[in-house]
């Protein structure tokens, strides 16, 4: 057929991170040992309680369709998370319950940006941005995260990249793939940098639960119009709660904007399932002590890494505030980031993820998350030194 797929079809790019997952998966089953730095997907289980409120949920009937904009108790669970976090508390016609974060930037990019126009993200930054963007015949503006500045957003580079076509900046703290804060200064000069020029702010806040630097604490600019005017903010459930395939996040937004972008979920997915929205609202409002656990033994993990890590010749880490993750620098050992990232799943059975999977500005670097034991983590580092010393 002369017309088989269409341009917005073959300019979807994917998540790279699930290609190499599969690759993993096969060596596995063909009975290779591999340790996993590749997929934020964490090793903990959902917490019981959640699990549990799912169950009665399902007891109790809740399998039928709900309300395209989310159900409203767990709404106005949102609104006073909402509240004790971010200081203030929107209006119900503000959130809707999407299928996981992830669709939230496929919503915003729709609904807020025409094709041709132009939209600030950061480099190395979350792949489905860059793939989002691109299918919706959109210009990817890229502002890179530098090292040298601890792989932040500077405000005076968001400043720099704004055009008359400008329509949204995306922004990302804590930070996927690099595991970076912002201060508070910069992203209330963000803020600020929106209002002045009359820009919406996608404020990806998906790890605003997790961070481990000391004196560091959570902002989000969206302290400056409550998200009545510019600011969606975006969170899920998948990383803080251990609920990765429950699909299910939150957004919270100008009230007509979440309007159209209800519109586009009805479209596309009806609704989440209630009694899934039922376990997020135990997940908000029910015991955190699982959470608290697990998040003190990211840190741990983080600094047993990142130590390991910074003791291998030609490799130099920064430690995260923030996340899951970590973005080493490999450029010392000679190889480029897919030259290192085969060297280390094929010499020394470790899956990591080569930086340039997140943006134009990653090579040189690779991502890993410490989502294994911290067993299995001093065992991968173990791997990659005694590989590397090999060579």
């Amino acid at each position: 057929m002369k017309y088989r797929l269409t341009k917005f079809a073959n300019s979807i790019d994917g998540q790279p991170m699930f290609k190499v997952l599969a690759k993993v998966q096969e060596m596995q089953r063909q009975g290779k040992d591999i340790v996993h730095f590749e997929i934020g997907d964490p090793d903990f289980d959902t917490p019981k309680n959640i699990v549990e409120a799912a169950k009665e949920a399902l007891d109790a009937g809740k399998t039928h369709y709900a309300p395209s904009i989310g159900v409203k108790e767990l709404r106005e669970s949102i609104q006073r998370a909402t509240e004790r976090s971010r200081g203030f508390k929107p209006d119900l016609d503000q959130i809707l319950v999407v299928p996981g974060a992830n669709m939230g930037i496929y919503y915003a990019v729709s609904c807020l940006v025409e094709p041709g126009d132009e939209v600030i993200v950061p480099d190395p930054g979350f792949p489905t941005y860059y793939s989002v963007i691109k299918a919706c015949g959109v210009k990817a503006v890229r502002v890179p995260l530098r090292e040298e500045n601890s792989f932040r957003m500077n405000p005076e580079d968001v400043r720099k990249a704004i055009t008359d076509k400008t329509r949204l900046i995306i922004l990302n703290s804590p930070q996927n793939p690099t595991g970076s804060v912002m201060t508070k200064e910069e992203i209330e000069e963000i803020a600020q940098i929106a209002k002045d020029h009359d820009i919406y702010i996608y404020s990806d806040e998906i790890y605003s639960r997790m961070y481990y630097a000391e004196g560091v604490s959570f902002r989000s600019p969206s302290f400056l119009d409550e998200c009545k005017e510019r600011t969606i903010v975006a969170n899920g459930f998948s990383k803080a709660f251990a609920m990765t395939g429950w699909r299910i996040g939150a957004l919270v937004g100008p009230a007509d904007v979440i309007a159209k972008m209800e519109l586009l979920l009805q479209t596309t997915s009806s609704c989440v399932p209630p009694f899934i929205q039922y376990a997020a609202i135990e997940a908000v409002e029910g015991d955190q002590s699982a959470v608290k656990m697990m998040v003190g033994e990211y840190k741990e993990r983080m600094q047993t890494l990142v130590d390991g890590l910074n003791d291998i010749k030609g490799i130099k880490c920064l430690a995260p505030g923030g996340a899951i993750y970590i973005f080493p620098n490999i450029s010392g050992t000679g190889m480029t980031s897919a030259e290192f990232a085969d060297f280390a799943l094929e010499k020394a059975g470790v899956a990591v993820l080569p930086g340039t999977n997140f943006g134009e500005y990653g090579e040189g670097y690779i991502r890993m998350c410490v989502v294994s034991s911290r067993a299995d983590i001093e065992k991968g580092v173990k791997r990659l030194k005694e590989a590397i010393e090999a060579r």
